[in-house]
């Protein structure tokens, strides 16, 4: 490689690494997007897992762990990329960008280390709630079933940009909030999907929840419905999908 090569990848490798930090640094100074969304995931899990039941088994508390991680990369990723994004077109920020020699990867890239970064924070909270619950895992299950939630922020994160940049602000809200409960719901993230009517497990089947949260149980050895590798096809096809989906409302949108 030569050193004219090296110098003018250093500055594209600059910008996406600036942009990044900016958006972890916005992300996280706004308490109306940062309490709701690492907050909620570890209340619903602490009354839900341990509060109602009082003493929880430890099969319910880790079955229960692999949901609520998949529940907590959903909303940053819903928000931060539906709303949020709909939200900077309606105040010109994407317009802005647009014009500036800032790469389009860089600007997905920024929201979603941005995502990843809130997620985390709430998968923190969920599994120190998990470990008081008696949830045990092996090292190597504890890193695999993080890979998965917070690959979980993935799909639901193309899924918003695609969103976002067709809807206004209060229109992405609106679908965001209806996204973010109604896959947890349907997905079988808060109730086990062997539990729901069958009508909700058909439309949940094509939900990348579904499909996360099986994958989410297959890792901590819960009850699953399906095998795992079909699970993980189908989440890379919606991967697909979502992502054609946010790359061509990206180049219809006006700004």
């Amino acid at each position: 490689m030569s050193a004219l090569t090296i110098t003018a990848a250093a500055p594209r490798s600059g910008v996406w690494r600036r942009e990044c930090l900016a958006e972890i640094r916005m992300a996280w100074r706004m308490p109306q997007f940062l309490l709701p969304t690492v907050l909620t995931p570890a209340a619903f899990y602490g009354l839900f897992t341990i509060a109602i039941a009082k003493t929880p088994s430890p099969a319910m508390a880790v079955a229960s762990l692999a949901g609520y991680g998949v529940f907590a990369a959903i909303g940053p990723a819903l928000f931060g990329f539906g709303a949020g994004v709909a939200m900077e077109r309606e105040q010109g920020r994407i317009e802005l960008k647009r014009v500036s020699p800032l790469p389009a990867g860089a600007f997905v890239a920024g929201k979603l280390c941005a995502a990843l970064s809130t997620t985390a924070a709430a998968l923190a909270l969920i599994y120190a709630l998990a470990i008081f619950a008696g949830v045990r895992l092996a090292p190597e299950q504890w890193m695999l079933l993080a890979a998965v939630h917070l690959g979980s922020t993935i799909p639901h994160a193309l899924i918003g940009l695609g969103i976002g940049m067709r809807m206004g602000g209060k229109g992405a809200v609106a679908i965001a909030n209806a996204l973010f409960l109604g896959s947890s719901v349907i997905g079988g993230l808060w109730i086990p999907t062997a539990y729901l009517p069958r009508w909700m497990q058909a439309i949940g089947q094509a939900a990348p929840s579904f499909h996360l949260g099986q994958l989410a149980r297959a890792v901590v050895g819960a009850d699953t419905i399906g095998q795992s590798w079909v699970h993980g096809a189908v989440i890379g096809a919606i991967t697909v999908a979502a992502a054609f989906w946010a790359w061509t409302g990206w180049r219809r949108s006006p700004a």
